[in-house]
Formats: C-alpha cells, sequence, structure tokens
C-alpha cells in the first residue's frame, strides 16, 4: 500500500505543470474560404460611384476600373481595382482616399479601413474593398479577404520604387498625400496657389499635417526633375506667396534645397517652420562613368578597326563590280532576246528625232 500510493502522487505530480505549459496557437490569418464570384469592367466615371474621383483617378494614370466581387458562404462583397500607371500613382491613390478616421490594418502592410471601407496600394493597382450593411463581415474575415486578394505586403521591388515617407515626429496619423497632378493638390491644398508648383514640369509633392505649438502646420516636401527648375519655382513662390515674410498666421516659409523646395503652412513663426524643414536631409552623389575594362590593348584595337574598314571597302567595290557585271549581261540579253526593246540596242543604234517646224 505504501509503494501504491508514491506511485500515485509520482504520477499526478507533473498534471499540473503540464497544465502549465500547455502551448496555444493563435492562427494570424483567419482561415476564411472566399473565392472570386465576378469581374467586369466600367468606365472610369463609375469611379464615383464608389467615392473616387475620376479627374484625380485620371491624373494617377487610372483609365478603367475593374468591379469584382467575393462571396463567402452567404456573404458578398464588392471590391473595386484600379489600375495606374506604376507604383508610385497606386501609392499616390492610397495616400490621397486615406482619411485619418482609417487605421492600420492589421497584419496587412499598405492597407487602412474603416467602418465602410478599407484601401490598399498592390504593385500598380489601388484596391477598394467595400463594406456592406446588407451583408456584414466581420473583422476577421474581412481581414482575410484583404490579404486573398493582396497578399498581406507588397513584393521587395515594388517598394524600391515608392516615395519616401515623410517625417514621423509629430506627423498627424493619415495626412501624408503624394500628389502628381493639379486637380489632387487642389482638393488637399484649397488655400494655396498649387498652380505655382509646376506639375507642368513633372513636381512631385508630398506633405502631411504636423502639431506644432500653433497648432497644426502643413509641411510640404516638393521634387523637381532638376536644381536649376527649383531655383525658378523658389523664386516664383517667394515673389508672388511672400515666402519667409512674417504676415501672421497667414506666413509661409520655405528653403531650396537642390532639387527640392520645402515649405511650411500655419507654423506661426520661423523658428517651428525651421523646426519641421529642418527633419529633411537631402544628400547628393556623382556617378562617374566607369571605364571599360577589356583584354585587348589600344594597338590590337586600332589594327582591328583599319582591318574592319578595309574589309568594309572591299565589299563595296565587290558589290559595284557585280552590279555593272549585272548590267552589262541585262543589256546583251535583252538585245539577244528582245531585238526591238530600246533596253537591249545600244547607244549608236537610237536615234533622236527632233521635231522641228519650219515656218
Amino acid at each position: 500500500m505504501r509503494h501504491a500510493f508514491l506511485l500515485v502522487v509520482l504520477t499526478a505530480l507533473p498534471v499540473p505543470y503540464l497544465t502549465q505549459d500547455k502551448l496555444t496557437f493563435t492562427p494570424v490569418v483567419p482561415a476564411a474560404d472566399w473565392r472570386q464570384a465576378d469581374s467586369h469592367p466600367l468606365p472610369l466615371a463609375a469611379v464615383s460611384q464608389y467615392g473616387g474621383d475620376p479627374a484625380v483617378e485620371r491624373e494617377y494614370g487610372v483609365k478603367a476600373i475593374d468591379l469584382r466581387s467575393y462571396q463567402l458562404g452567404k456573404t458578398r462583397l464588392e471590391v473595386v481595382v484600379e489600375s495606374a500607371l506604376d507604383a508610385t500613382g497606386a501609392y499616390g491613390l492610397l495616400t490621397f482616399y486615406r482619411t485619418p478616421a482609417m487605421k492600420a490594418e492589421d497584419g496587412v502592410q499598405f492597407a487602412f479601413g474603416d467602418a465602410h471601407q478599407a484601401v490598399m496600394a498592390r504593385g500598380n493597382n489601388f484596391i477598394r474593398f467595400l463594406r456592406s450593411e446588407d451583408s456584414p463581415v466581420s473583422d476577421s474575415n474581412f481581414q482575410a479577404l484583404l490579404v486573398f486578394v493582396g497578399g498581406s505586403k507588397p513584393s521587395v521591388s515594388e517598394m524600391r520604387g515608392l516615395p519616401h515617407p515623410m517625417p514621423a515626429q509629430g506627423e498627424i496619423s493619415g495626412s501624408e498625400k503624394y500628389l502628381v497632378g493639379l486637380e489632387a493638390a487642389k482638393r488637399v491644398l484649397p488655400n494655396f496657389r498649387t498652380d505655382l508648383i509646376g506639375f507642368d514640369q513633372s513636381a512631385q509633392v508630398q506633405l502631411a499635417n504636423y502639431q506644432t505649438p500653433h497648432g497644426t502646420s502643413t509641411l510640404i516636401s516638393i521634387e523637381y526633375p532638376t536644381p536649376q527648375i527649383a531655383r525658378v519655382r523658389f523664386g516664383s513662390l517667394s515673389n508672388l506667396l511672400g515666402v519667409n515674410q512674417d504676415r501672421g498666421p497667414d506666413s509661409i516659409f520655405g528653403k531650396r534645397h537642390h532639387s527640392y523646395v520645402f515649405l511650411v503652412l500655419n507654423a506661426g513663426n520661423q523658428e517651428t517652420a525651421s523646426a519641421l524643414m529642418n527633419q529633411f536631409d537631402v544628400t547628393e552623389s556623382v556617378s562617374w562613368d566607369k571605364p571599360v575594362t577589356t583584354e585587348r590593348s589600344f594597338t590590337i584595337q586600332l589594327v582591328r578597326m583599319i582591318l574592319a574598314i578595309l574589309l568594309l571597302t572591299a565589299i563595296l567595290i565587290c558589290a559595284c563590280v557585280v552590279a555593272g557585271v549585272l548590267f552589262f549581261l541585262s543589256r546583251r540579253m535583252a538585245g539577244k532576246f528582245f531585238p526591238n526593246s530600246q533596253w537591249g540596242k545600244t547607244d549608236e543604234d537610237q536615234l533622236i528625232r527632233l521635231n522641228l517646224s519650219q515656218e
């Protein structure tokens, strides 16, 4: 009995420890059997029915949209796919339509959503996921749809060409925008002379709102193709908008750095504006043409070039000789088999008649 009791105690002792160390697995992506029900293209004007602006979409290179339906059991949701010119165009649409109320989707990069819809950028595609009150779906199943359509994150090659994000210190979430055209700029900056930016000269604009001691300020970064264009544009902005002139709450402060122009709206004073602009670090690099490495010496290359020229000359001479021989033989053959033909007669046999009338 004593040994039996000891055996029972030793057998039951590990049970609490095994219970405490029990492993639990939480799936990162809910398993939802979404499937595509149908898909059909629509004209660009139809994007206004789903919260888009045709004029803005056109600036980012969108020409048509694709309306898709995805189904999970009895739940059916619509997804609008817009193909832009490139990945930066899709990223620009993502920033333009993202609102401060949209939060980042857990586990899905470059995807933001609220209670009504979610927006995502994948490659050159800007995607809208529309929630429906008639077909409610849980957050986990909705997230599974995002992953099913666009994956959890874009590829490395797609992210490599995207613009660098704005400085994060003090930035208001959801306020960053990437603009490439005048229509989108008018909607984002309604009180600013957007016609002075120079989108017709390939200007690219990034901006975001920041919380400062004087309220909310807007930091604008404008990139131009060359420093010369940036210098001319900054001069126009300075003359027509009074940049770096203290005009109270409406003051605009700015500076130019190589091919970039930085502006701060509603900063309140020069110190606050400078603190925002100093967050940018612009560096330049010069790429020299690398010399062509070859195993042949200069003398051998020169000899080979001379031989190539002589060979080309010989080919041209041979071609001329062959053409002359063929010309001669064609005249002889024509004279033998077609005696009445003008081509077969010699120049001495031809008679030139002058129709002269005597008055």
